[in-house]
């Protein structure tokens, strides 16, 4: 990847967003409640998922928010959508081919995301079993905050990772613990509760 812009996506739970630069995928945005608020979050934090300036992606914001990518994304950042829109279809695609660029991610959150991309779709892990693989027995309430600071959902399964006896713990996508379910639904996770009709 030789350039930096972003676009927006269309998934089986609605439209999400990513952003790449030359070093690959830097951010990965759960769907909003409309393509506005999508791209505001998608351009509000930088590379490493920290805030940032809201019109550093790409050249023409208005109003702060970046309207377009400024081009077609690159061959990796197509196939890395196509993955994305296949998991959320049910897939169980792995996807970690794609290659993130996390510079500036602090070292346990990198460390705390690597164990949640070895999670297949379908699986869990609880905070406190994230924190034991990384040495860290006690470090179960630092697993969640790295997660919720998780700058590439999905890519980095955060939807994974409940809180003990299978309870949801946080989430904080657009949506909150309810998009957490239906992502686990899709997936055919166990633990996932069943949807009920209204």
């Amino acid at each position: 990847m030789t350039n930096r812009g972003f676009t927006l996506f269309d998934t089986a739970i609605g439209r999400c967003g990513i952003a790449w630069g030359p070093q690959g995928v830097t951010r990965v945005q759960l769907p909003e409640r409309d393509d506005a608020t999508t791209r505001a979050r998608l351009a509000a934090a930088g590379p490493a998922g920290e805030a940032g300036d809201a019109g550093a992606w790409v050249p023409g914001a208005a109003a702060g928010v970046p309207e377009a990518s400024g081009g077609e994304p690159p061959p990796e950042v197509r196939d890395a959508i196509e993955a994305i829109r296949a998991l959320l279809r049910g897939e169980p695609r792995d996807l970690h081919d794609i290659v993130l660029d996390l510079d500036g991610v602090p070292e346990f959150n990198r460390r705390v995301y690597a164990v949640a991309r070895a999670i297949p779709p379908g699986r869990t892990m609880t905070y406190g079993e994230v924190a034991r693989s990384l040495g860290m027995p006690g470090a179960a309430r630092a697993v969640g905050h790295a997660l919720g600071r998780n700058p590439c959902a999905i890519v980095v399964p955060c939807h994974r990772v409940l809180a003990a006896g299978g309870a949801s713990g946080g989430f904080s996508a657009h949506g909150g613990v309810d998009t957490k379910w239906r992502m686990l639904a899709i997936e055919g996770a166990p633990e996932a509760p069943p949807p009920t009709l209204f």
